[in-house]
């Protein structure tokens, strides 16, 4: 399925059903009075988060949502049906925008998570509402108001524990591929991977993360350039970043520690929130070098980026160092969650 991680569309809330006069006429009861009932209330528009849902892809083909209008009132005081609400399934982590005025209406960022974006419009009144002492009978109903109408922008942001950055072939495809059931296109040219991926890597029977890959960031990404403004957002929402680097390029490549200042510069020019996430240094294809050297080499590139955090050595293609890896991983998320919740008591 095509992945698209932005849609607009059109939401129309239910009219409310009109008032109506008129009067009771029965046999043998010649004064009976008004007995016009109200109309209902339009039906409203919620957008309500699914999980079997993941892109925003279906709203390129079917993008205006109505509810149903309120039903009129009737005789002998009878009030109208209320207009059924619309739902509209989108995936966890759409952030919805009035697109008019790009105000943040909501954030939907779990499953079973509604959110009303069209209130229905209010019934109107049936004249049996307006009698009074001095009126008995009133010639009056009101209709009901209209519907909300707006143009709402959806933008989704993948909820994932870890995200994986680093320059086009760094390895994140074959590492998603490694540790999980994703099965991202690998190979040895740039934007092999044109969408985000999310693959659960299960550490145990009861321990498992969630890891996205994001297609590769090149220079300029945080100014536009190649795929980056639209993929770099996704990474907001991760609890660790891995940064992965190539240790043995091929050749004519900028050397392994340009490549990575590249992408710490880029997250420099996004902002402060992905600069300042946990953030662990991968040096991944291993495997290329010879064992007598790889820790020399290694310790070159750490050296070269005055990198003081986590490192690890993986190779994602014969799985060496992996294991250790997805561990870490899972302690570092166990103990941020943990932390997290003992704050949330305070």
């Amino acid at each position: 399925m095509r992945f698209v991680d932005e849609a607009e569309i059109k939401v129309e809330a239910g009219d409310g059903g009109n008032g109506i006069i008129t009067f009771r006429r029965e046999k043998y009861i010649p004064k009976g009075g008004p007995d016009g009932g109200d109309g209902g209330d339009g039906g409203c528009v919620y957008l309500i988060a699914t999980e079997n849902v993941n892109t925003l892809v279906d709203f390129r083909y079917h993008s205006t949502f109505r509810a149903e209008r309120g039903h009129n009132g009737s005789r002998n005081n009878s009030k109208g049906r209320q207009g059924e609400d619309y739902y509209i399934s989108v995936p966890p982590g759409t952030l919805v925008y009035d697109a008019e005025t790009d105000e943040i209406i909501g954030d939907l960022t779990l499953a079973g998570q509604t959110l009303l974006v069209a209130q229905g419009g209010f019934h109107g009144m049936g004249n049996t509402r307006f009698k009074s002492s001095i009126n008995r009978t009133p010639m009056k109903a009101t209709k009901g108001s209209p519907g909300e109408h707006r143009t709402l922008k959806l933008e989704l942001t993948l909820i994932a524990d870890v995200g994986l950055l680093g320059l086009p072939n760094a390895g994140k495809s074959s590492l998603i591929r490694a540790v999980s059931a994703a099965r991202p296109k690998v190979a040895d040219y740039p934007f092999t991977t044109l969408h985000p991926n999310l693959g659960v890597v299960r550490v145990d029977d009861l321990r498992s993360f969630v890891m996205a890959d994001i297609p590769g960031i090149i220079e300029g990404a945080a100014d536009g350039a190649g795929l980056g403004l639209q993929f770099l957002k996704h990474l907001s929402r991760t609890s660790l970043l891995l940064h992965l680097v190539d240790v043995e390029p091929y050749e004519n490549s900028e050397p392994p520690a340009d490549s990575a200042r590249k992408i710490i510069h880029e997250l420099e020019e996004w902002g402060e929130e992905l600069l300042e996430k946990p953030r662990w240094l991968v040096l991944n294809k291993i495997d290329r070098l010879y064992e007598d050297e790889a820790d020399a080499h290694c310790q070159t590139i750490i050296e070269e980026l005055d990198w003081d955090g986590p490192v690890f050595k993986i190779s994602a293609i014969s799985g060496e160092g992996t294991q250790a890896l997805i561990f870490a991983i899972m302690n570092f998320l166990e103990e941020s969650r943990q932390n997290e919740s003992e704050q949330s008591k305070f």
